[in-house]
């Protein structure tokens, strides 16, 4: 009787351990399929072409691998917009992370998880609030052009989620964006 009843408890431990196993994977698996939707999802805005910068290649600029969605690169100081004639409305940087016009300047955000210099304390309330008003954090500045925030913004919640994962999941990397300038004739 002893042995059928330890028989017996060993099988139900097994089968919760099993069982909580089974949960732990499906938790796993969700979590990458959310991460591998965001990927999916960053790829598809094509959100790397702002926001990693460009650097000068064999045929021209190329985004710089090094240093993926970390934003406006620190050490390229721009002080001022450039002036434009008409019709000339706006103009890019030549690392595509700044952008001139009748808005001043702004710059590409560091979207990698660091924690001083990009997403790394955002919360996904703060990122999903920021995406929907178009406003830093979802409560500051306005976020600027060229940053798509109203198409950005009407991606649903499991959407916007994905992103927000996928972007939590890529290298940290240190780059201290620098806020956006005035327009000309505020200056």
């Amino acid at each position: 009787m002893i042995r059928s009843t330890s028989v017996v408890l060993a099988l139900a431990v097994a089968a919760c351990a099993s069982s909580n196993l089974a949960v732990d994977t499906r938790a796993k698996v969700s979590e990458t399929s959310s991460v591998e939707r965001g990927r999916y999802l960053v790829q598809a805005m094509d959100c790397a072409t702002c926001h990693t910068p460009f650097t000068m290649g064999p045929n021209g600029p190329e985004p710089d691998a090094t240093r993926f969605l970390s934003g406006h690169p620190e050490s390229v100081k721009i002080t001022s917009a450039p002036k434009l004639d008409a019709p000339w409305g706006m103009a890019g940087s030549m690392t595509n992370t700044a952008w001139a016009g009748p808005w001043g300047v702004s710059f590409t955000m560091n979207l990698t998880p660091d924690d001083e210099t990009g997403l790394g304390k955002w919360t996904f309330d703060e990122f999903q609030m920021a995406m929907r008003t178009g406003r830093h954090l979802g409560r500051g500045r306005p976020i600027l052009p060229p940053m798509p925030s109203q198409a950005v913004g009407s991606l649903n919640e499991e959407d916007l989620r994905a992103v927000y994962d996928y972007l939590k999941s890529v290298p940290a990397i240190k780059n201290r964006v620098p806020d956006p300038l005035p327009p000309a004739s505020a200056q």
